[in-house]
């Protein structure tokens, strides 16, 4: 997931930045150029440094929770999550205007939602996979650790 992340915002620098849309779909979808320093729908535009930090967070708290999840569904859920918060990561890290307060790269566009990107997408597909799954009751401790 990150890599495909990583490789979809080198390919949006490379090619989007400060050129007009690319409609892929008429006026559904497009790949536009935008670098966000906020949250989501860009939220909070002064506070990148505490977006950072957060990320951090996050991701450190996935990967120390992650061995005790026996569920794979959860596993997949949280692993996406991973992903995406890691691959925006490294955006606040490393890109401009400077560390821990680079801009996260986004490109794609739907018409009346704010543009975003692959790891965006992945946060936001595995919120919608763990509501489901714990409104459909299943634990994220494998059935055989409950026996």
């Amino acid at each position: 997931m990150v890599a495909f992340d990583q490789l979809a915002k080198y390919l949006a620098v490379a090619q989007l930045e400060n050129k007009p849309p690319i409609r892929l779909i008429g006026s559904l979808l497009q790949l536009s150029f935008a670098r966000n320093p906020g949250a989501a729908f860009s939220f909070a535009t002064g506070a990148t440094v505490a977006f950072t930090i957060l990320a951090m967070a996050a991701c450190l708290g996935i990967l120390w929770f992650s061995p005790r999840i026996g569920s794979n569904p959860w596993a997949l859920v949280f692993g996406a999550i991973l992903g995406g918060a890691f691959g925006n990561l490294i955006d606040r890290l490393l890109r401009a205007p400077k560390i821990f307060q680079g801009h996260v790269v986004d490109f794609i566009e739907l018409p009346h939602y704010p543009i975003f990107n692959l790891a965006d997408s992945a946060i936001f597909c595995a919120a919608i996979g763990g509501i489901v799954l714990t409104m459909r009751g299943i634990s994220i401790k494998s059935e055989q650790a409950e026996s």
